[in-house]
């Protein structure tokens, strides 16, 4: 009888238990410190819908940690440890008593690690969105989570892109075959360095293939979403903090993701629970035309064009080579027939309406969301560097959209899509098409010749009269326009939301030389609009706010002014730049010039112009106030303690906080040259965030000056500059790789000659730590990996060949990816001549005391 109760109450309790808990080796969807996960037990979500633990992919025999879709054990989401696999089944999960994750082999080594760190206990957790979190017990704050470091495969919910304050960056890497997923050949990643966010696939440093950018409802390459909206919902975050792209499923919707496969194919797979398979709904490329650059240049895809190879020239262009494409090589792309006709303000140039087109590759364009439409083709036809626009978002604007955008250089990757955009091409006026002809009625009408030709004379002599007016008023407005004699002060700047930089003259490319005598067709000067959002203010209203420009409040002298503090009345803090008189000019064309130019620099990694003053004789710049000033203070300074506060961590954000600010001067602001990169000109804020200041000097290639000022600082200026005045984009690039050695070491370049020298052994050599500033306390091993990283980054940087030295778009996706490939550097060149005294004055010298505190902080240099 005991035995039978026995039985009974043993077979009750195995009834109770949920039916996964059969499965062998089958946990809870929690565990923490001495509850480890070995390679026979797994971790399954509460919902069921995920699991995790060890898996051998393939024909291969090594074992991996992964998450995948419960259905479907090949749906594999994400790998651990990608390039350390376990040989056997020793593996095991564990939680140390540090707080972090950790795989272990048989031999007790780490082969993974979350790099996680807590002093309270932790717990880990397979949520029902497939994210394996770690978080302190009984918290709902995440310590770490595995959606931060995607595999090959973007779940609902999981995000890719860019974090610009954190410099964090998200991006899918491919396996390196279906039996290996190791990091691959393939990088699909949301491009944030164009005017739109584009999904881009990379082989290497090669484009493959490209969604289109974003046209506010969907990625306008793929109109295929238009069919399965009912499944997921798109999220797109732009604003000045991050710029990153997801989707959720909605509720009740099949299992699904997206996967960038080993061969770079990128596919949307979606359940079927019927036939118990995934279903493709989606791939990329799809056809001949998503192939990147098919076309080339100019060149416009059509995937029903088998007879022309699929490719055409657009209208007003021939090929570039006709032998090329007579053998079916169109790479090479297309020319146009008949120059544009634009310059002196005047031009007879027309568009030409491109219908239902993936928009091109928008690397070169330029976005501004706040205009219209019709405002883009005014603008656009005012530019003479502007060849095509279209509207930047499709869901407003009377059902043509809204929003400009604009390209200045090739048009490349352009296809026919359904469901594509409207894109207008800029062309002379002879290859327009001919406007459509007058009715027949209207046509053989007959008007008394008299009275055409009375009316006629009448209207030139209307219009004559009416241009002469025109005349005198704007050179009256012209007159009175730098005499601004009062303004309030200006409410509070509107927080930069998006990328939109305005449009300017376009400075040449990095392949250019940019001589002394390099112009470019002169600018007006700004008009009211242009520079509407740096309000121009009262001198008294300056004058109150820094004491009557009083020494106490001084905070910087530079060769240009005197930087003051000021105190505003809302309780803000503000820095005031006084130029010197000695450099206003007459008229004060130049310095409204820089106003101008200053106001179309807005990004988070730059000092911000808030207002100006144009009163009499003063010329006053006023931008927002950083509270840690000048970074050479703190890598620089005697004070160990200064030092000190600059820990790696907060090295490597600033390094690359720098880098995103130069490399949105060169690419989203239309190639601006920074030209004076220097510690000193790098300002940090509450947070030790950097911000670049003190860019007035690029302004002299954007106006029409024939002998630009030569401006250097010694131990920052690229040799070719020096020696031959040869100035391009990548004379930036040597600035900052400069400048990210010294942040590494703190020495200074122009006072450690061999510190390029110095930093190249010891990179060579492997003796990183050495090169470490020695006040700074060494980072943790796996930290160690990003310092070495960065050495050989900025040892590029400083290659004596501009040729050598990376795009500073390259610098940011190296120094923001740890698979990212870096060429090996060459040995710096010794060169005395880079360390020679300046020719004609350095004016961007700065005064310090003797401290090491720079007093040129916030100068701004106009030449």
């Amino acid at each position: 009888m005991e035995a039978t109760c026995s039985y009974l109450l043993l077979l009750s309790f195995f009834l109770l238990l949920p039916p996964r808990a059969f499965a062998a080796g089958a946990v809870a969807d929690t565990f923490s410190k001495g509850r480890n996960i070995t390679d026979n037990e797994t971790l399954v979500s509460a919902d069921g819908a995920f699991t995790m633990g060890f898996f051998s992919p393939g024909v291969s025999t090594k074992r991996y940690l992964g998450i995948w879709f419960s259905v479907s054990i090949d749906a594999v989401c994400w790998v651990a440890n990608r390039g350390r696999p376990v040989n056997d089944n020793s593996g095991v999960l564990m939680v140390s008593d540090a707080g972090s994750l950790l795989l272990l082999d048989g031999s007790g080594q780490i082969v993974w690690s979350s790099n996680s760190t807590s002093n309270s206990p932790v717990e880990a957790q397979l949520i029902n969105s497939g994210d394996l979190v770690l978080r302190n017990r009984g918290s709902t704050t995440m310590l770490w989570h595995s959606f931060d470091y995607p595999s090959n495969v973007l779940l609902s919910g999981m995000k890719v892109g860019n974090d610009f304050w954190s410099g964090a960056e998200w991006h899918l890497t491919s396996w390196r075959s279906a039996d290996d997923p190791s990091p691959g050949a393939y990088r699909r990643v949301l491009d944030t360095t164009g005017g739109l966010p584009d999904n881009v696939v990379w082989q290497g440093n090669a484009k493959t293939f490209r969604t289109g950018p974003w046209n506010g409802l969907w990625f306008s390459g793929i109109p295929e979403v238009l069919s399965y909206s009912s499944l997921i919902e798109y999220r797109m975050e732009i604003n000045s903090r991050q710029v990153t792209y997801g989707y959720i499923v909605k509720p009740g919707s099949a299992p699904t993701y997206v996967v960038l496969t080993d061969t770079g194919m990128v596919k949307r797979l979606v359940w079927d629970a019927k036939t118990q398979a995934w279903q493709t709904y989606y791939q990329g490329p799809r056809d001949v035309c998503d192939v990147y650059g098919k076309c080339g240049a100019f060149g416009l895809c059509n995937s029903s064009a088998a007879a022309t190879s699929f490719c055409s020239c657009l209208k007003g262009f021939s090929p570039a080579s006709p032998s090329a494409w007579n053998m079916k090589d169109t790479s090479g792309g297309c020319r146009r027939n008949v120059k544009l006709d634009c310059g002196g303000g005047r031009t007879t140039d027309g568009f030409l309406l491109l219908h239902a087109v993936k928009l091109p590759d928008t690397h070169n364009a330029t976005v501004d969301k706040s205009i219209t439409v019709d405002e883009c083709r005014a603008r656009c036809l005012a530019n003479c560097s502007c060849l095509a626009y279209a509207a930047a978002d499709i869901r407003g604007g009377g059902g043509g959209g809204s929003g400009c955008v604009m390209w200045t250089d090739d048009i490349v990757d352009l296809r026919y899509v359904d469901q594509g955009q409207d894109m207008y091409l800029r062309l002379a006026k002879i290859e327009l098409p001919l406007p459509p002809p007058s009715s027949p009625s209207s046509s053989s009408r007959q008007f008394p010749t008299a009275v055409v030709a009375g009316a006629s004379a009448a209207a030139v002599v209307a219009i004559l009269i009416a241009l002469l007016i025109l005349v005198v008023v704007r050179k009256r407005r012209r007159r009175r326009r730098y005499t601004i004699s009062a303004a309030p002060v200006p409410a509070p700047v509107v927080p930069y939301t998006e990328h939109q930089p305005s449009p300017t003259p376009s400075a040449p490319s990095a392949d250019h030389q940019l001589s002394p005598a390099w112009s470019v067709p002169s600018v007006e000067p700004p008009s009211p609009a242009s520079a509407r959002t740096v309000p121009c203010v009262k001198l008294s209203s300056l004058k109150e706010a820094t004491g009557n420009f009083s020494k106490s409040n001084i905070i910087g002298i530079g060769g240009f002014g005197i930087v003051y503090e000021g105190h505003l009345l809302d309780g803000r803090k503000v820095a005031v730049k006084r130029l010197h008189s000695s450099l206003i000019d007459e008229g004060g064309e130049t310095f409204m010039r820089e106003v101008e130019v200053m106001s179309t620099l807005k990004h988070d990694k730059l000092a911000q112009l808030l207002s100006y003053c144009h009163e009499g004789n003063e010329r006053i710049l006023v931008y927002e106030y950083m509270k840690n000033k000048s970074l050479n203070i703190y890598i620089f300074g005697e004070d160990p303690r200064l030092r000190a506060l600059l820990n790696w961590e907060r090295r490597l954000q600033i390094i690359r906080g720098v880098a995103m600010g130069v490399s949105y001067l060169h690419g989203l602001c239309k190639e601006v040259i920074h030209r004076d990169l220097k510690p000193s000109n790098i300002l940090l804020d509450d947070n030790w965030r950097p911000k670049i200041a003190d860019f007035g000097t690029t302004k002299q290639f954007v106006v029409d000056q024939t002998d630009p000022t030569l401006v250097q600082t010694a131990g920052y200026t690229a040799p070719e500059y020096i020696l031959e005045r040869y100035l391009t984009l990548k004379c930036d690039v040597y600035s900052f790789g400069v400048i990210l050695l010294e942040i590494v070491s703190g020495q200074r370049n122009r006072t450690t000659p061999m510190l390029l020298s110095n930093a190249w052994e010891s990179w060579n050599q492997g003796t990183i730590n050495e090169l470490l500033d020695s006040d700074v306390a060494h980072p943790k091993p796996e930290l160690l990996f990003e310092l070495e990283r960065c050495v050989q980054i900025g040892l590029l940087c400083v290659q004596q060949s501009p040729d050598d030295r990376p795009t500073m778009a390259a610098v940011v996706t190296m120094l923001n990816s740890n698979i990212s490939p870096i060429p090996p550097p060459k040995r710096p060149v010794p060169d005395g001549r880079t360390e020679s005294p300046l020719r004609g004055a350095d004016r961007s010298s700065t005064q310090e005391g003797a401290s090491g505190t720079s007093r040129d902080s916030y100068t701004i240099y106009l030449t």
